[in-house]
């Protein structure tokens, strides 16, 4: 039961982190087509804000996989 919560909470970490860099990439594009000179301070703020949401998600499917080691 343990490795079937670990699966589980292995995906969905993977699952929405995958949704949040869709959603940030999709807000990214939108600002750089409505002001295209801004495009160098969008891809700043969106590599680090991709970068903490890879972290969260990495963070999520580690503890995951501890929960079975340990459990």
């Amino acid at each position: 039961m343990e490795v079937l919560g670990a699966a589980l909470g292995a995906g969905l970490s993977a699952l929405a982190a995958g949704i949040g860099i869709g959603n940030l990439a999709k807000g990214a594009m939108d600002g750089t087509a409505r002001q295209p000179e801004a495009s160098n301070d969008i891809r700043t703020s969106m590599l680090i804000s991709a970068a903490l949401i890879e972290g969260a998600a990495l963070a999520g499917i580690v503890l995951s996989f501890l929960l079975v080691i340990v459990a």
